[in-house]
């Protein structure tokens, strides 16, 4: 799905701030990232500048884990643009992970999929162009990112279970220090994998007043993003978010877009589909992701993507694919 029209990401001032407190300049970024310095200082850029500026910036600091590290942990939170204040404020860290999720859409390019099964959470990290990947740096700074938000926010020093990147990211012995666990490179997906007890974890900034005046505004600022998409991405998104362990109807959809159902209904078929087929699509595309990851069982599959009856996602399976779940597992 695209994230912006023509692929335009915002960059906050607070990001700028952040790189200055490290001893580096715009005009050194400028420089490394050869962009003209009123370029990189736009209130957004193209995605390839952007790309540029963070591999500027971890061509200027050296070793790939250190800034990691560095822009992590030395992130001042009045820097925080609105979108992270509302997380950081969050009532507890469950909250706050699936507004960051939530809010990901107005910062891209990356997306975030959280996924809760058995005793831990897991946090994926896609890019919206999966053929242009970002640098390594600007992977690890958002996962880092996930857990210094639970460790600010609780305040205490929650580890990861396993972080996993499918490129190099440095030094892994000081990964492996800050997330306290195994750090895995060259792996299928780039991952962050916590306790799921920790994210009941309240937050000691929670902050009721601030969430009311933050929240309305984000949430407004999103729909209007969202209606620059056709509607037929936005509400396979929707459905997508909304799959675990139940079947999201039309009605409930509609509300989030704040529409009718009948509206929603003629929006869709003005752009020659409906919901019907869209959450099939959904279930079917979620399906083949979620099987791909060989740490589900498949009656774990069966929940994610909205069945109930394991039987009855088999039988869904086979009309997709022609084969049962484990077969296609066992082929790809």
């Amino acid at each position: 799905m695209k994230s912006q029209p023509n692929d335009l990401i915002k960059v906050h001032p607070g990001f700028w701030a952040g790189l200055h407190q490290l001893g580096i300049s715009t005009d050194d970024i400028a420089c490394t990232a050869q962009l003209r310095f009123e370029a990189i200082n736009e209130p957004v850029v193209t995605q390839s500048q952007y790309f540029a500026i963070w591999q500027a910036y971890s061509d200027l600091i050296g070793d790939t884990a250190e800034g990691i590290i560095k822009l992590a942990t030395g992130y001042e939170i009045s820097k925080y643009p609105p979108p992270v204040l509302a997380m950081y404020h969050a009532r507890n860290y469950r909250d706050a992970l699936n507004r960051m999720a939530c809010y990901k859409q107005m910062c891209p390019p990356e997306s975030l999929q959280i996924i809760e099964a058995g005793e831990q959470c897991s946090i994926e990290l896609e890019w919206l162009h999966k053929e242009q990947p970002g640098p390594p740096l600007l992977t690890g700074i958002t996962l880092a990112f996930l857990i210094e938000l639970g460790r600010r926010g609780t305040g205490q020093p929650l580890t990861a279970k396993l972080v996993e990147f499918s490129q190099p990211m440095g030094n892994l012995d000081v990964l492996e220090a800050y997330f306290g666990c195994r750090v895995e490179t060259g792996t299928p997906y780039n991952r962050l994998t916590l306790e799921r007890k920790d994210l009941s974890l309240p937050f000691l900034s929670y902050n009721e007043e601030l969430l009311e005046i933050l929240t309305p505004v984000l949430d407004r600022t999103l729909v209007e993003q969202e209606r620059s998409r056709s509607v037929t991405e936005v509400v396979k998104w929707i459905i997508k978010r909304s799959l675990a362990g139940k079947r999201p109807d039309i009605q409930t959809v509609a509300k989030e877009l704040r529409m009718s159902d009948r509206t929603l209904q003629r929006r869709l078929t003005e752009e020659n589909t409906n919901f019907k087929q869209l959450l099939t699509e959904a279930r079917h595309e979620q399906a083949r992701e979620y099987l791909a990851d060989l740490s589900l069982d498949i009656k774990e599959v069966a929940f994610l993507v909205g069945y109930e009856d394991q039987n009855s996602f088999y039988r869904a399976f086979r009309t997709w694919e022609g084969d049962t779940p484990s077969n296609w597992r066992v082929r790809q």
